[in-house]
């Protein structure tokens, strides 16, 4: 995550689904390099206070925005353009994530989503699309089970 965030030269990124926290600072531990900053959503307030918890123990907390909400009715609010975005929250949403998230983006930036091989069935249509886009060039890595698709932005 924090050499996508590198190699993407991210100043603005986002992340849908916070959880505790581990990503996020994978990604702001990037953005310290970059001189970026993280927008980050999370809809649960336990799993939302435990990852702004953890970000001040790691020391990344003043390079994150960590918001409590809908990551649907957020995502509009985040001011772009962007240049990263991380997608790991409920799988049947992704497609909608996606279509809120790409207007935003800048070329060459990427979007990021985990969990794409090992929960593809609920993600379905969000596949097809990203393997389909011309708006995207997607790769699908696997550094670990779960997988990611990384959407490069044209």
């Amino acid at each position: 995550m924090r050499d996508l965030v590198r190699k993407a030269n991210t100043k603005r990124a986002v992340e849908v689904g916070t959880s505790t926290g581990y990503s996020g600072i994978w990604i702001a531990l990037g953005l310290k390099e970059t001189g970026g900053r993280l927008v980050t959503l999370e809809i649960d307030k336990g799993r939302h206070d435990v990852a702004v918890a953890n970000f001040k123990a790691v020391g990344v907390d003043g390079l994150i925005d960590a918001r409590l909400g809908d990551a649907l009715a957020e995502i509009p609010k985040v001011a772009g353009p962007l240049d990263f975005a991380f997608i790991d929250a409920a799988k049947d949403q992704y497609l909608k994530y996606y279509e809120l998230i790409l207007p935003k983006m800048r070329k060459g930036g990427a979007i990021v989503a985990h969990n794409v091989k090992s929960h593809p069935e609920p993600m379905r249509d969000f596949l097809t699309r990203i393997r389909t886009d011309p708006k995207v060039r997607t790769e699908i890595v696997t550094p670990g089970q779960q997988g990611f698709s990384v959407s490069w932005v044209k």
